[in-house]
């Protein structure tokens, strides 16, 4: 399959490192003008500068923003105030007591995890709407659906996402516009890796740590190992594509097999 996205902008969330780096990656190499934000001008030069060495001929756009802040869309909205693809994948997550999680800690997760999809969402998909194309995509994970009893605020706010996406998805029903939901799984990015180090212990070597985890806390993956972030850009990018103009309204898995259920 072919994917050509010439002439098509895409904002990507979060994309100075992990799967959000990843996705612009993918999207630029398929021909798209990438838009990488970030809250350090430091990491988004520098992840610019990697992603121009794996896409040489790459347009890229570097802003610089907290977008779970109003301040910091406004910001993007200025330097970018129009796309074609907009993938919202900005996120926070961590493990805490589930009976010591305070309001601030829900609000923050809710902020960062959901609102900051509603509010670019919002700007936008007017203009998708009015030229007959754009795509939508809302990085979930598993956790929305088998919520980790390590950090159920962050679980259900990847819920909400889900609800996000589908709510959206009938508003520009008709339109030629699709929003969808990625279910990630367990992803191998630097924070997962502080993550896992945080659960088992730094004593064992990467390998053996990364199955301990699997096997602990992530027993039902039937891919048994955690998800690279280039294979969630893959997705990621063909729901970006033309060829994927039918998907709409949709959670769709790259989980591994890690979420029990037939359907989606």
């Amino acid at each position: 399959m072919h994917i050509d996205l010439t002439g098509r902008t895409a904002v990507v969330t979060g994309s100075s490192q992990g799967i959000g780096h990843a996705i612009g990656t993918g999207l630029a190499a398929s021909g798209a003008a990438v838009v990488l934000t970030g809250r350090q001008m430091g990491r988004l030069a520098a992840a610019a500068d990697r992603l121009r060495e794996r896409v040489p001929a790459a347009e890229i756009i570097t802003v610089v923003g907290d977008l779970a802040a109003e301040e910091g869309a406004a910001a993007l909205y200025d330097q970018v105030p129009v796309t074609d693809i907009l993938v919202n994948n900005l996120g926070v997550f961590g493990a805490q007591p589930p009976l010591e999680i305070t309001d601030a800690q829900w609000r923050s997760y809710f902020d960062t995890n959901v609102l900051s999809a509603v509010r670019l969402i919002r700007h936008y998909l007017p203009g998708m709407k009015e030229r007959g194309w754009g795509r939508v995509q809302n990085i979930a994970s598993d956790s929305a659906i088998a919520i980790p009893a390590e950090m159920i605020h962050y679980g259900t706010s990847k819920t909400a996402l889900l609800a996000v996406s589908r709510g959206f998805a009938k508003e520009a029903a008709g339109t030629g516009v699709t929003v969808n939901s990625v279910i990630a799984g367990p992803t191998h990015t630097r924070g997962v890796e502080d993550f896992v180090r945080e659960l088992v212990g730094n004593d064992l070597p990467w390998d053996e740590a990364q199955r301990e985890f699997m096997r602990r806390y992530r027993p039902q993956s039937l891919l048994q190992r955690l998800i690279e972030p280039e294979e969630i850009a893959h997705m990621v990018v063909y729901l970006s594509s033309p060829q994927a103009s039918a998907t709409t309204g949709g959670a769709v898995r790259v989980d591994g097999g890690y979420v029990d259920a037939i359907v989606p």
